[in-house]
């Protein structure tokens, strides 16, 4: 499989970096505060209000992608380095600016559980505004690597801590691999070859389907062989509310396919939205596609949101938090 290289170094050294750290110490830290998908951004008022800030923010409320409304990645709580006391210190993303003529060698250090835990601490140093600037806009995509993994891994921890234990071995059974999936998911379907796996509310349907095909002599991940293949799975699987319905790939926007490599698994995530053929539902989705062991067959995790009064940003992290908790058996 073709890979991103540069993604892949950017995203094992952001993990690398938020891995270290005294497990000892690590107990006697107070839990994090703070909302999912929030970061504290320490800089103080001339900046934030200059070239500076506007860099931190265009690069931390971009548009989450794959959404279909607009969504920041971040919801972004601006604190000057004065009164950065112990009240912010236990946040649980925090990107602290330090700007000193004087101070650290230039550059961005990550570090965990620093005041609280678990904690993601990003720290820009720079001896002046402009230079923290081009840090920001050229370590961009390091800095976004660290912060959605730390809020995928204390998705996963919360999983592992209130995981439905019954789960995990249906995946493993079919494709030799165990997911793990937290309280409130049940088993919806279940074939020779097709998982579907459901925590569905009164306005909120947070969903996972797991499947497996024969993998082609070639070019199993391009964007057109997965989506043709998505729909031809889905339109078996997954009906609608009404005759003649099942659940698609939109076109509204084009999906967008990367290649990624975690937990020593070379991927294809592909992200866009889906709809119901012939009905008014749909939401966003996002899918890691990959080879079984022996390389036969096509394994596809495929998480999906119906949300439609609500903002989808949490809880497309969380489904997506469940396909990054896969590990073969």
């Amino acid at each position: 499989m073709k890979r991103i290289a540069s993604y892949l170094i950017l995203l094992a050294a952001a993990v690398s970096a938020l891995s270290c750290g005294s497990s000892d110490r690590k107990v006697l830290l107070p839990n994090v505060s703070g909302k999912a998908g929030e970061v504290l951004v320490i800089m103080d008022k001339d900046n934030w209000e200059g070239n500076l800030g506007n860099a931190a923010r265009e690069l931390l409320t971009m548009d989450c992608p794959g959404l279909p409304n607009k969504e920041p990645m971040y919801s972004l709580v601006n604190v000057a380095p004065s009164a950065f006391g112990d009240l912010f210190k236990i946040h649980r993303n925090i990107v602290y600016f330090n700007i000193d003529p004087q101070g650290a060698e230039e550059g961005i250090v990550y570090r965990n559980d620093v005041w609280a835990r678990p904690q993601c601490l990003i720290q820009v140093n720079a001896a002046t505004a402009e230079s923290a600037t081009e840090l920001v806009r050229s370590q961009g995509e390091t800095v976004i690597a660290a912060l959605e993994q730390a809020e995928r891994n204390r998705v996963i921890a919360n999983t592992l801590l209130y995981e439905n234990k019954t789960l995990a071995p249906i995946v493993s059974e079919m494709v030799g691999g165990k997911l793990h999936f937290p309280t409130g998911y049940r088993l919806k379907m279940k074939t020779d070859s097709f998982l579907w796996f459901a925590d569905d509310k009164q306005y909120t349907y947070q969903d996972i389907l797991v499947y497996k095909y024969p993998a082609l002599p070639a070019d199993n991940f391009t964007l057109e062989n997965i989506v043709a293949k998505r729909n031809e799975i889905l339109k078996a699987n997954v009906p609608g509310m009404f005759d003649n319905t099942y659940m698609t790939t939109s076109d509204y926007i084009v999906p967008q396919v990367r290649f990624l490599k975690y937990g020593g698994i070379d991927f294809a995530e592909t992200r866009g939205l889906w709809e119901v053929y012939g009905d008014y539902m749909g939401g966003p989705f996002v899918s890691h596609s990959f080879f079984s062991k022996d390389g036969s067959e096509v394994i596809v995790l495929d998480a999906f949101v119906y949300s439609p009064r609500f903002d989808k940003r949490l809880y497309m992290r969380q489904v997506e938090s469940i396909l990054y908790s896969f590990e073969w058996d």
